[in-house]
This record gives structure tokens, C-alpha cells and sequence, in this order.
């Protein structure tokens, strides 16, 4: 919107390719702040297409494949790709009066040496069965891909770090012709068993709000208006009672959310993982208190409404928690000490791609991720070392743990620490 007045252009509407899983779309709100049409796909199963148009006063233009709408003298024509969901479309862009199409924006379909996952609606939403259909969908859409020009531009939606696929690259753009070439899954287009295969294999465990997304953006998001504007705590006794009945995702360095927290805290730095982690271990229902330094209040509190934590109360700075009297600390041992306990119940929240690659001797496994959704499978009675690779999801999943009554201990350096240590003790031949 800056951008737009700053140029003095009018923005008139807004696209997009698909209902997303790993946030919340900011079309309608758009919509209903700047008074634009959403462009949406008309496409997908009578069971998974978008519902929330409906009843909303918003002017929407429904698209099927082939349809075209223009911005300016540029030409948009819709193409139907569905796999990664049913309903999703990308867009073929036409500068001016050119027949040739300059590029493809290709949401969630193709990226940079990947494809869109196509298990989300099976193992996000729980659909039974649709993840290899959606596979199959996803293999003939490939096709299609495989009969454009090598010259078009492919602008994805998604670089690196994505849970939307398992390998996608970080350069920002491609071809066509470069993907032909290079990208793994379509290499086995032609062979639909092999690619259904390969593209079902090794996903990373969709996080638990997933769910909530998916269904958020196809039957309706609460329009917020604006930013929500939580109180400031400045007194240390006043955060600590206020803390003792909401939810506190404290934003610290882990270092010193380890060595003096309240309780029922859940860990969850104001950066790029926070979806991973507050995403994984708090609900949209429950009250929020931030711990986090000024000047990262705004992006924290953005992170959070993109996925659904909307009901954000009160903020206090680091400072202040220092002040507080009574703070938890969370135990945290290192290989040598592990290795040197013997016999002991370890928790690894690691990816199970990562864990089947190797893991700590005796060790079971439940993604960070999905680990709510699996307390039953841990057995309370026992004392926990919780391991990840590096040992920062560990630590998140220990908060988490503990507030479920857990007793937990973060293991430092991970995985990766601790096979560096075990292979340094072997002796030499």
C-alpha cells in the first residue's frame, strides 16, 4: 500500500493461486480495507473450494482455467494446476500485445528443483486417501508444465525453508527450461508410479496449524481491521500474575529463556521459525503474553497473526522479566553427559526423513511439529532428554513438554553433538 501511494497508483485488486496451509491470506482483509476485487480459483472438488466469498460483501471474480483478466496492457490468462491442492491455478503473464507469454507465476505448483507437496490434505486436514490422488492430479499438471516454452520465467511462490515441499531451492526465480532440466520430480514425469513415489516420500511433518489454515482460508478469516494493540507490562509482579493464566511466548535468546522463565512459557524467537514453533504448540482460543525487546514487538506480533494468534493481550520487555522473583529454568545436558547417564528415555523431535538417516541409540521419534497431536504415545512417568538436530526445536518441544507435565531435559548440540562426541571417543586403530 506505501509502495502503490508512493507511486501514485491505485492497487484495484488482488490474486492468488490457491487456499494456503501455511498462513492466513490477507486477501480479504485486503479487500475490505482497500476495496478491490480478489481474483480466486473456481476450480477444485465441490468439497475443497473457497467458501468464505459467499456471505462476505466482498467483490470476488471467480477463475477457471483458461479465463483472462489484464492489469493495465498486461494480460493474465489462468491456468489449472491442480496436486498441490484441487483448486489451484497459476497465472501465464503477457506483456502488452505480445502473443508469447513472458513467464508463469506458479503459487505453490513449481518451484526452484521442487514441486508443491501434494499430502496436505491427508496428512494436514486428515481427508483419507488424498494425498495419492492428489499425486496423481499432480503428475498430469506436470505434463502440461513439460509442453511450455523453455524461455518463460517461473516465478514460485516459495524459496528455501518452506514446509510447502521438501527441497526447494533458494535461488528466488527460474525457466521453464531450466526446471525441465534440473528439477528432481520431473524427471520421472511419464512414469506416474514412480513420481506419485517420489513426491509422497520424505515430506516433513506438516505443522499442527496447518489444519486450522487451510480451513481458515477456504470458509472465512475474521477481519481484523488493524494491528492488535496489547497492553505494556512494565511491573514485574503485575506480568507474573498475568502471566499465571494466559499463555506467555517468550522471544529471548534461548540461552536466557533456559536459565530463568515463567511458568507455562512456550519458546518461540521472533524470526523466521516462529510458525514452527508457537505455530506447533499454541491454539488460536488462548490469551497471549509476549516477552520480546521493543524493537521486535512489531514482528513478533505480525508472525503471529499470520497464523492465527490473533488474541495477543499484553507485552513485556526483557527487562522486566528480570525483575521477576519466582522463575523456572530449564535443565539442559550435553553429549559427554548424556552418553555418560547410560540407560535413558530419549525424545527425538526431529523430521522422521532426518531420524532414519540416524539417531541416538534407543531413541523414539515424533516430529516438533506434530508433537501435540501424539502426547499419548510418551509416557509420562519418565524423565525425557528431548533431542533435534542442533538442539533448538529440542528446546522449544521441552517448553512445550513441560506445560503438559512432562519432565523434560534439553539435550545442547542436538543430534549432531552428540554423534561428533560419541565419534571422538571410539578409539583409534
Amino acid at each position: 500500500m506505501q509502495i502503490a501511494h508512493s507511486l501514485g497508483l491505485k492497487i484495484s485488486a488482488v490474486a492468488e493461486t490457491h487456499i494456503h496451509a501455511d498462513f492466513l491470506s490477507g486477501a480479504a482483509e485486503f479487500a475490505s480495507a482497500m476495496n478491490t476485487t480478489c481474483y480466486l480459483s473456481a476450480c477444485g472438488d465441490s468439497d475443497w473450494q473457497y467458501q468464505w466469498p459467499a456471505n462476505s460483501g466482498t467483490d470476488v471474480c471467480f477463475l477457471n482455467d483458461g479465463d483472462t483478466f489484464n492489469i493495465g496492457s498486461v494480460k493474465v490468462s489462468v491456468m489449472h494446476t491442480p496436486g498441490h491442492t484441487p483448486e489451484h491455478i497459476c497465472f501465464v503473464v503477457y506483456d502488452k500485445d505480445s502473443e508469447a507469454p513472458v513467464g508463469i507465476a506458479t503459487g505453490d505448483f513449481v518451484f526452484v528443483g521442487d514441486l508443491g507437496r501434494p499430502d496436505l490434505l491427508e496428512t494436514a486436514i486428515g481427508i483419507e486417501g488424498a494425498m495419492e490422488r492428489s499425486a496423481e492430479r499432480l503428475h498430469q499438471s506436470c505434463q502440461r508444465f513439460l509442453e511450455m516454452d523453455d524461455y518463460l520465467q517461473v516465478w514460485p511462490a516459495h524459496g528455501a525453508g518452506s514446509a510447502c515441499g521438501k527441497s526447494l531451492g533458494a535461488i528466488p526465480q527460474s525457466t521453464v527450461g531450466y526446471e525441465k532440466r534440473t528439477s528432481p520430480p520431473l524427471q520421472l514425469v511419464g512414469d506416474t508410479a514412480s513420481f506419485v513415489e517420489f513426491m509422497l516420500e520424505g515430506q516433513p511433518e506438516p505443522p499442527l496449524y496447518f489444519a486450522r489454515m487451510k480451513r481458515m482460508n477456504r470458509d472465512g478469516i475474521p477481519i481484523l481491521g488493524s494491528l492488535p494493540t496489547p497492553k505494556r507490562i512494565d511491573d514485574p509482579i503485575e506480568l507474573a500474575s498475568l502471566a499465571s493464566t494466559k499463555t506467555v511466548i517468550d522471544t529471548r535468546p534461548w540461552r536466557e529463556v533456559r536459565d530463568g522463565h515463567l511458568p507455562n512459557s512456550i519458546w518461540s524467537p521472533a524470526n523466521e521459525n516462529f510458525h514452527r514453533f508457537a505455530g506447533s504448540f499454541v491454539d488460536d482460543n488462548e490469551e497471549i503474553v509476549f516477552i520480546v525487546s521493543e524493537d521486535q514487538l512489531d514482528r513478533a506480533i505480525r508472525n503471529a497473526i499470520r497464523i492465527g494468534l490473533d488474541n495477543i493481550v499484553a507485552w513485556a520487555t526483557p527487562e522486566v522479566i528480570s525483575k521477576v522473583e519466582l522463575l523456572e529454568t530449564m535443565p539442559e545436558i550435553n553429549a559427554d553427559e548424556l552418553l555418560a547417564l547410560g540407560d535413558s528415555h530419549v525424545l527425538d523431535v526431529r523430521r522422521s526423513s532426518e531420524y532414519s538417516r540416524g539417531a541416538i541409540d534407543g531413541a523414539i521419534n515424533c516430529a516438533h511439529t506434530r508433537l501435540l497431536d501424539r502426547l499419548d504415545e510418551i509416557d509420562t512417568s519418565k524423565q525425557w532428554v528431548v533431542n533435534c538436530h542442533g538442539g533448538s526445536r529440542s528446546a522449544a518441544s521441552c517448553m512445550a513438554l513441560r506445560r503438559e507435565g512432562f519432565d523434560v531435559t534439553n539435550l545442547a548440540g542436538g543430534y549432531s553433538g552428540w554423534k561428533a562426541h560419541k565419534e571422538a571417543c571410539l578409539p583409534t586403530q
